[in-house]
């Protein structure tokens, strides 16, 4: 299958975009240090919501504590009045009762297209209700996600659910990079796993 840029596909979106009309986004945010160049971004050209909906946590403790430097991320980059962060409850058994079956594969494989699929769902649900013009994902900006697959997913939960979603590839220009220059000026908490008891344990 041919590859789609997907950060081209994005900047045509933004393209079209007229000042004082910028769409209504809803951003599913996998944790403050993804989210910092993400927000940065696009921030300009969407009216945007944080939808923190990470299920696949291992702890409430861990769940809380990436949540807060998410909020916090919002206030330093003095978005705070402008951008809303929902923080959807923690209840890991949602993940453990919808990967069941596939806890024993590799990480990066099917356990973990699940674990996407799970929290876009979410994210187009919620949207979708409360009339959002698009939505999208930081999951993106991560050199260990494949962008091909969650723009693909998105693509298709978009059409179940009746709402637009955001092509993104947002580690193109030097995304990560940026966000790891933005963790590192606001001494934020950046996780070495990417949440759940499985990837842990492939550290």
């Amino acid at each position: 299958m041919k590859k789609i840029n997907y950060n081209l596909e994005m900047e045509k979106i933004i393209e079209k975009i007229e000042i004082g009309k910028e769409p209504r986004l809803l951003l599913h945010s996998c944790c403050g240090p993804c989210s910092s160049a993400v927000l940065e971004r696009i921030c300009d050209y969407f009216d945007i919501d944080v939808f923190y909906y990470n299920p696949n946590i291992d702890s409430e403790d861990e769940f809380y504590r990436r949540s807060n430097e998410q909020i916090k991320l919002v206030e330093d980059l003095g978005l705070n009045e402008k951008i809303d962060v929902k923080v959807i409850k923690y209840n890991h058994n949602e993940f453990l009762n919808y990967i069941k079956g596939f806890e024993n594969y590799k990480e990066g494989g099917a356990r973990c297209f699940k674990c996407y699929k799970q929290r876009l769902e979410k994210t187009a649900k919620y949207a979708a209700k409360n009339n959002y013009d698009y939505f999208t994902t930081t999951l993106s900006i991560s050199p260990h996600k494949d962008s091909q697959i969650l723009n693909r997913l998105g693509k298709f939960i978009a059409e179940e659910y009746q709402v637009k979603y955001l092509y993104s590839d947002f580690k193109k220009k030097n995304g990560f990079k940026r966000s790891v220059e933005l963790t590192d000026k606001f001494n934020m908490y950046r996780q070495d796993y990417c949440g759940c008891e499985f990837s842990r344990g492939e550290d």
